[in-house]
């Protein structure tokens, strides 16, 4: 017996013919559905400290449930002592069961855990049908120990669908539960 991830489940039986209700689509291929996830943290004490990097690896990789890997500056500042080629961040990029996943643990448990939480803000759509927040705190996903966190840093999610423009990709993350701000 193979394993299917809760939300992928509840998208084939759920969302997905909700949103061909919504949208009159006259095929299932037509029904927006998410691509992959990506994870993106800026780490910018690494010029300094070059441990902040491998904290910050170590910490995605948890976070994500896959091996982050370090991202690099593409050009040269002067102002900020960055030369190019110098490590400055991590990444994970999530697609699959794994999306899945991490996708579920995000709405379920991490996004509940956020300090003052009045929603998420409807203002990260880029008009292709894609969607970042930010996240100011790592510590929300329960697989970070809170005593051995070095350095509290936030993190960008971007999270990528077949959606042609937002108005699709909004009813799609909606209907997976993500808990946009009310417009008043």
């Amino acid at each position: 017996m193979s394993y299917t991830p809760r939300l992928k489940e509840r998208f084939l039986k759920e969302i997905a013919p909700a949103l061909m209700e919504e949208f009159k689509f006259t095929s299932t291929m037509q029904v927006p559905r998410l691509v992959k996830i990506v994870l993106n943290q800026g780490v910018g004490g690494a010029i300094a400290d070059k441990k902040l990097i491998d904290f910050a690896v170590d910490e995605m990789t948890l976070i994500a449930g896959q091996k982050a890997v370090t991202t690099k500056s593409k050009v040269d500042v002067s102002n900020f002592k960055l030369r190019k080629g110098m490590p400055i961040g991590a990444r994970v990029t999530l697609r699959g069961d794994r999306m899945y996943e991490f996708f579920d643990r995000l709405i379920a448990t991490a996004i509940p855990r956020i300090r003052d939480f009045r929603g998420i803000s409807d203002k990260g759509f880029d008009g292709r049908g894609n969607f970042t927040m930010g996240i100011t705190e790592q510590i929300i996903f329960p697989e970070i120990n809170i005593d051995k966190v070095n350095k509290i840093t936030g993190m960008d999610i971007t999270i990528v669908t077949t959606a042609p423009n937002d108005k699709e990709a909004y009813a799609l993350l909606r209907e997976f539960g993500i808990p946009f701000k009310k417009n008043n």
